[in-house]
């Protein structure tokens, strides 16, 4: 790690990415340079002002010629500075913009309020696993709103739009689980949309993208992971509401809907998740649930509806 780098270390999270280190790098000279001028500037300002002070209300202001050198000088050397920090930062951003032509492609989805990862060969969740040492590219759209996703560990950070794809692509050096935040406000569950990048090495990576993850699950046992994973952040586990109900007690309940009742039933579960405005609970939003349709197996569905039960 380069001396500069290091300084921006201490102030910014763990790097693990060999762009994480070039902009931690521009990032220090910026605050370095900042900080020489701050002194070199108030410094010089106190250190005139005290000593051409004016003495006395009687003392005349001596005429103090200038000086081209140093009127040269101090609109030279910032312009240098400002041309090493804009060729410096193309470069960095060169290199975040240039996609590798053989990373691995993933598929990123966002939506209200949670991001899932489909690979090539069909599996999805709400985490990313990638193999240390190759490069990753993502593929990303949003169903809904602008989200943004950023990893602060690799320094990087792209808008997810509605109606079109937008693209990234990051290499991790280091293994290890690191954030993934949505910089985007989103609505009232924002704050919430988190999950994780997992960057483990190339034999685990094949043998959990391989890996049936509900192999030898009971069916309430799949729903709960799929709760953990896609629906903790919309709905508790007690019957307090958040962002949608509290899934307690809710199964066998009679709820008022537009035009009507209806029993909160198998089929009324498995249609809230793969067309939740069809019948809107009277209390609640339209819009706001995500569309599972597509994204969730039949066994994952099945299971969603078994742990619900299980909270009656």
């Amino acid at each position: 790690m380069s001396p500069i780098a290091s300084v921006a270390s201490h102030f910014m999270p763990p790097q693990a990415t060999d762009v994480a280190r070039q902009v931690d790098s521009l990032y220090a000279f910026l605050l370095i340079v900042s900080f020489i001028s701050c002194v070199l500037v108030i410094g010089g300002l106190i250190v005139f002002a005290a000593k051409y002070r004016r003495k006395s209300f009687d003392e005349k202001t001596p005429y103090i010629s200038h000086n081209t050198t140093l009127e040269f000088l101090w609109s030279f050397i910032p312009f240098v500075i400002f041309m090493i920090v804009f060729v410096w930062g193309w470069i960095v951003y060169m290199g975040l913009r240039t996609m590798p032509e053989n990373g691995l492609e993933i598929a990123v989805q966002g939506q209200k309020w949670q991001w899932t990862f489909t690979y090539k060969n069909g599996r999805s969740g709400g985490d990313m696993y990638v193999p240390v040492g190759v490069p990753v590219r993502l593929v990303m759209s949003s169903t809904d709103v602008i989200h943004s996703f950023y990893i602060p560990a690799f320094r990087t950070k792209q808008d997810v739009v509605p109606g079109r794809y937008t693209q990234l692509w990051f290499k991790a050096e280091k293994e290890g689980d690191y954030n993934v935040f949505c910089a985007e406000y989103c609505g009232d569950g924002h704050s919430k949309m988190l999950n994780k990048v997992h960057v483990v090495s190339q034999a685990k990576f094949d043998d959990w993208l391989g890996h049936d993850p509900y192999k030898g699950l009971a069916p309430v046992d799949v729903g709960r992971k799929v709760y953990t994973a896609r629906c903790a952040s919309c709905h508790n586990l007690t019957e307090v509401k958040l962002v949608g109900p509290g899934f307690a007690h809710i199964f066998g309940k009679n709820e008022a809907i537009e035009g009507g009742n209806v029993t909160i039933d198998e089929n009324y579960i498995r249609e809230s998740i793969v067309n939740p405005n069809a019948k809107i609970v009277l209390g609640f939003p339209r819009n706001v649930m995500p569309v599972f349709a597509g994204q969730l197996s039949d066994p994952e569905i099945m299971g969603v509806i078994e742990f619900i039960k299980s909270l009656k």
